[in-house]
C-alpha cells in the first residue's frame, strides 16, 4: 500500500512531534490550532495508526509517531539540500541566507551584514538577533545557514570557527569614584553586586568561572534579559556591569560609561561562526562566512579606551 501523504502534512506533523504541542507547532508555521488537528488526523488516516496520545496532560508520540518523526526530519533535511543544491546553480548573485545572531553581536553583525549584501545585491537575507538557548535550538533543528555567538553550544554536532577576540570588561557609570583608579585587584570586586545576564547566557558562565579560577567571590545584585538593560541600569547607577566591549561603542563615545581598569581584565573570549555538522553551505553561505572570517574586524568602531 503506497502512503498518499503530502509534505504539507509531514512539515505540520515534524512541527507538532518536535514541540509535542499542536498550539507551539500552530505559532510556528502561522497555522490555526484547528488547522494542524486536521492535517495530523489526515495523515494519521492515510498510516492507518494513531501517531500521538494523550497521557495525563502530557502528549507523547506513539511507535508509529516515533518511526513517522524520524521519516519527517530525514525528509525535511532532503528538501532542504535539495534547496541548496538549487541555489548553487544559481550562484553567489542570488539566493536566501539564513543567519542567526546573539544578541551581543548584533552592533557589528548588522554592519557586517549590510556591507555583504551592498556586495550581493540580489540575495535576500534574513537576519534572527536571539539569546544563546534559541540559538542552540535553531542548530539542534538545521535552521540557519550559519550562526553568529560566543562559545559554541554543547550536545549540538556543530562545526565552529573563531574569527574574532571578544573582551569582556568591568563598566561603570562616568561618576563612580573607581573610574579615577587604576589597576583595581580583583579581590576589590568581591563584595561588589553586579548587574548581569540571565543564568544560562554565555556570559554570565564566562564571568562566573573567571571569578572562581581567581579565587574571588563573585555576587549577583539584578539579572537582566539583555545587555542594553545591563548598560541602562549600570548607567542608573543600579550596580556595576561585565559585557562585552563591542556592545558599548555608543556608551563609550557618548562618556555615559566608563571601563574601569582592572587587573586580569580583560576576560578575554572568541567570537565564532557556527554551523551544523555535516550541513551543506549554499555558495552564498560560504560567501558570508568567508567575508566574516576575512573581514569581521574592519566592522568594529570602539574609541581608544586605554
Amino acid at each position: 500500500m503506497a502512503l498518499n501523504l503530502t509534505l504539507r502534512q509531514l512539515k505540520v506533523f515534524e512541527s507538532a512531534a518536535r514541540h509535542l504541542s499542536y498550539t507551539r507547532a500552530a505559532e510556528e508555521l502561522h497555522l490555526s490550532q484547528p488547522g494542524v488537528s486536521m492535517q495530523i488526523k489526515q495523515l494519521e488516516e492515510v498510516v492507518g495508526l494513531p501517531l500521538f496520545e494523550q497521557i495525563g496532560k502530557k502528549m507523547h508520540l506513539t511507535a508509529a509517531g516515533r518511526e513517522m518523526f524520524a521519516y519527517s526530519q530525514t525528509i525535511g533535511h532532503l528538501l532542504n539540500e535539495a534547496e541548496v543544491v538549487v541555489e548553487e546553480l544559481k550562484g553567489v548573485h542570488s539566493g536566501r541566507l539564513a543567519i542567526s545572531v546573539a544578541t551581543t553581536a548584533s552592533h557589528f553583525a548588522t554592519r557586517l551584514l549590510a556591507a555583504f549584501s551592498q556586495r550581493h545585491e540580489g540575495v535576500t537575507i534574513s537576519l534572527d538577533i536571539t539569546n544563546r538557548a534559541s540559538l542552540r535550538d535553531q542548530l539542534e533543528n538545521n535552521e540557519p545557514d550559519l550562526v553568529i555567538m560566543g562559545q559554541p553550544p554543547e550536545g549540538v554536532d556543530v562545526k565552529s570557527e573563531t574569527f574574532m577576540e571578544n573582551p569582556l570588561v568591568i563598566i561603570a557609570p562616568a561618576n563612580h569614584p573607581l573610574t579615577k583608579e587604576n589597576s583595581i585587584p580583583l579581590k576589590h570586586f568581591e563584595d561588589e553586586h553586579f548587574v548581569v545576564r540571565e543564568a544560562g547566557s554565555g556570559t554570565r558562565s564566562a564571568i562566573r568561572r573567571f571569578f572562581e579560577q581567581h579565587g574571588v567571590s563573585f555576587h549577583t545584585g539584578i539579572e537582566m534579559s539583555s545587555n542594553e538593560a545591563i548598560k541602562q541600569a549600570v548607567e542608573a547607577g543600579l550596580g556595576l556591569g561585565i559585557v562585552s566591549i563591542h556592545t558599548l561603542e555608543l556608551e563609550l563615545e557618548t562618556g555615559r560609561l566608563v571601563i574601569l581598569d582592572v587587573e586580569d581584565f580583560p576576560i578575554m573570549r572568541h567570537w565564532h561562526i557556527v554551523q551544523r555538522a555535516g550541513k551543506r553551505l549554499s555558495p552564498v553561505a560560504q560567501a558570508f562566512k568567508q567575508f566574516v572570517l576575512d573581514e569581521a574586524e574592519q566592522f568594529i568602531r570602539l574609541p581608544d579606551v586605554n
